[in-house]
């Protein structure tokens, strides 16, 4: 791919994700009385970056969580980071999942820790040329969390390598990878961890979206689940 129509794509990306996150960021939650009133279903915020990673990762966090997820475009602004701590300090019960590059992601699972919230899952990924490395850090959903990555990447003829750790322990629990078998993977790899990380405490709404586009997502990423 060369460099034109690398720059043509990640522009096509960049729009989709704003008007998507602008979009659902605004809309009041459906129902939300009824999901504040089940304990096991709750409202669901997706962070991102204003990319092409984003773009994809939304794809499949849609797909799972359905009308009860909303979006929100993240920056390293001081404003937005701000008004994620007012948001975390608050007594509403929410889930807060997010896939951001690496800086940004970090920032804001250091700043949901000193904001009392539970960080319950934190990736960390890498992507390039179409390879991809994920390492998975989890209390107690890392290893289901990579087997259902990996059964999800295979489907789709994906080349990647999976690792997952258990917090508080010095070497990985179970270890994933297979060659690619298809062409460039491009992004899709984003769209699954989306997709995963939504569907995490309850039933998805749909089944996992097919590869779509030609979406570049090259860079190291940090994605999270965060819980208050």
């Amino acid at each position: 791919m060369d460099a034109n129509r690398r720059l043509v794509l990640k522009g096509m990306a960049l729009g989709s994700v704003a008007s998507l996150a602008m979009g659902r960021s605004t809309r009041v939650l459906a129902d939300a009385a009824a999901l504040a009133a089940d304990i096991n279903v709750r409202p669901l915020l997706a962070l991102v970056n204003g990319d092409a990673a984003g773009s994809v990762f939304l794809r499949g966090a849609i797909a799972a969580g359905g009308s009860r997820l909303r979006s929100q475009i993240m920056s390293s602004d001081l404003q937005v980071m701000l008004d994620l701590e007012r948001e975390l300090r608050r007594s509403d019960a929410m889930r807060i999942i997010g896939l951001l590059d690496d800086a940004s992601g970090t920032r804001v699972v250091d700043l949901a820790r000193s904001a009392g919230a539970r960080v319950r899952g934190r990736g960390e990924h890498a992507a390039y040329a179409g390879d991809t490395r994920h390492h998975l850090l989890n209390a107690d959903i890392a290893e289901d969390c990579a087997q259902r990555l990996g059964r999800q990447l295979h489907a789709r003829g994906a080349g990647f390598e999976i690792a997952a750790q258990r917090l508080g322990e010095a070497v990985s629990q179970r270890e994933l990878s297979a060659r690619p078998r298809t062409g460039e993977q491009l992004a899709e790899w984003a769209s699954a961890i989306g997709y995963q990380l939504a569907s995490l405490d309850t039933p998805p709404m749909a089944e996992a979206p097919m590869p779509s586009g030609h979406f570049v997502a090259d860079g190291h990423f940090v994605s999270f689940s965060i819980e208050r």
